[in-house]
């Protein structure tokens, strides 16, 4: 390699190094797993372990219209993404609708729309006891239309026949005031979500202090300044998901590059972006049914791979190229959890009509089934929509999308307790769990807190109540906890 090509090298490992200190700061928690994108804030956050409606509730604000996306946080600013009628009607007191930008997708015009599908709570389908819908078959398409069905059977709600405003908020951190609002497209969506549980903005935005990009799926990617100024967009087509259950990844985002996954019941890809222009960089097709998982970015030996599990196949990419690096067994049907990654090894996990948790030690290329690069496995009582939270050496996760929780060795998968229910949550749990301060947040959706030790035994702290919904995850600044319900923004901290 040439003088000028190492030296430019070092410039973009030190670049990288250094936009990824600062997202580390506790100030920020720049992506829905946060800084490390693991669920665990920085060592000095540690907000409250108590709090009710009436106590260390710093402030809440109504959110405008549905949506499930977790809070992403830089500074003194908060994002959220949200879904609401076109006509503003969800707007909160106080606020003016904003303003319609044109579309080539708006619909039927005012006079002519239907009311369209109630809002509702996360993206992604929840675990259903009992008989569930059949697995998937390839090449049978056993769910309706299509190579790989999607239409037929239970799940989705019919497509609406109301336009949306599909919106990005910015909010102040320390008042909750709205500081602006941009709508990013207005159509009426093509396809409904699942009742109950889905949602049009279940996707979460992700920062890195300069851009703040909000993804709504079929809707497109959007890029904007802190200012709320609009720099690039890029629309990839519609999604076709399984049973009509909706839509919920969310990007990655590594130094200037963008990655967005794309596993639907049509033709699938994963795709690399520039983030200052939107240019696409590079795409490679895949083969897998509807996914929801967003993809896991990590540098090892040098080399950044993009990390993306499957019911098919676990793969990685090359962040530079996009060449396939490796790929071992895939998943369970329905992957949702994000996977997350530690001193070389990754743990990556699903949990619908089936469980299973593979820790991956990364360095080899090729097939890795059944090679000793799989660390490890678990089979039993992993999460299907929650994603896993490594902190330390521990490593949390709820079985299924029940309220019972696991806590295992990350080095060796030893359990330090499993099957461990926590009957306060209520019977079901989406939020993925986080961590701060010595303790560990667990939302349930029923808008109960438990707070327990971050330690190898089970020790519960804490029982909060809120008597309001939660399927987003909470996010951590600082000595704050954010929590996002299906209608309010709560900062819980000290007054």
């Amino acid at each position: 390699m040439r003088l000028w090509q190492q030296l430019g090298v070092g410039v973009v490992v030190v670049l990288v190094g250094a936009a990824l200190a600062r997202a580390q700061s506790p100030a920020h928690w720049p992506q829905w797993r946060g800084p490390q994108g693991t669920g665990a804030a920085p060592a000095s956050c540690r907000p409250p372990v108590k709090w009710d409606a009436a106590s260390n509730v710093k402030w809440k604000v109504p959110v405008p219209g549905d949506g499930t996306s977790t809070p992403v946080i830089w500074g003194d600013q908060i994002f959220v993404l949200a879904a609401l009628p076109a006509d503003g009607s969800a707007a909160p007191s106080g606020q003016t609708a904003p303003d319609r930008p044109p579309s080539d997708k708006k619909g039927p015009p005012p006079e002519e729309r239907k009311k369209g599908p109630p809002p509702f709570g996360k993206g992604p389908p929840p675990f259903d006891k009992g008989k569930g819908p059949p697995p998937f078959e390839k090449g049978k398409g056993g769910f309706g239309k299509g190579p790989k069905g999607g239409r037929g059977g239970f799940g989705g709600s019919p497509p609406p026949t109301e336009a949306y405003q599909f919106v990005l908020l910015c909010y102040d951190r320390n008042t909750g005031k709205t500081l602006w609002q941009q709508v990013c497209r207005q159509e009426v969506p093509h396809e409904g979500f699942r009742p109950g549980d889905g949602s049009f903005a279940a996707s979460s935005a992700v920062t890195d202090g300069e851009h703040v990009l909000a993804f709504f799926g079929s809707r497109g990617l959007y890029c904007f300044d802190l200012a709320g100024k609009r720099l690039w967009e890029k629309d990839f087509g519609d999604q076709r998901t399984r049973n009509g259950f909706g839509e919920g990844a969310t990007p990655a985002l590594h130094g200037n590059t963008v990655v967005v996954p794309w596993d639907h019941e049509d033709d699938d890809f994963i795709v690399a972006l520039d983030k200052r222009t939107g240019d696409e960089l590079w795409r490679q097709e895949r083969d897998e049914p509807t996914g929801w998982s967003t993809p896991l970015v990590v540098e090892h030996q040098g080399q950044a791979q993009v990390i993306l599990g499957g019911t098919n196949r676990v793969r990685s990419y090359d962040l530079a190229t996009g060449k396939q690096l490796w790929e071992c067994e895939g998943l369970t049907t329905n992957v949702i959890p994000t996977a997350v990654t530690k001193d070389g090894v990754v743990f990556i996990t699903s949990g619908y009509q089936g469980y299973k948790l593979l820790a991956i030690r990364l360095g080899s290329t090729g097939d890795l089934t059944g090679t000793d690069a799989i660390v490890w496995r678990i089979d039993r009582d992993t999460p299907y929509v929650a994603s896993p939270l490594l902190s330390g050496d521990r490593l949390y996760f709820f079985k299924s999308r029940e309220s019972v929780l696991s806590c295992v060795d990350a080095r060796t998968g030893k359990p330090y307790y499993t099957g461990q229910r926590i009957g306060d949550l209520g019977a079901s749990v989406y939020a993925s769990p986080v961590s701060a301060g010595g303790h560990v947040y667990l939302v349930g959706r029923n808008g109960t807190t438990v707070v327990i030790r971050d330690a190898d035994q089970f020790e519960v702290v804490s029982t909060n109540v809120l008597d309001d919904p939660i399927d987003a995850s909470p996010a951590v600044a600082g000595n704050e906890l954010f929590l996002r319900s299906r209608q309010y923004l709560y900062c819980i901290g000290e007054k």
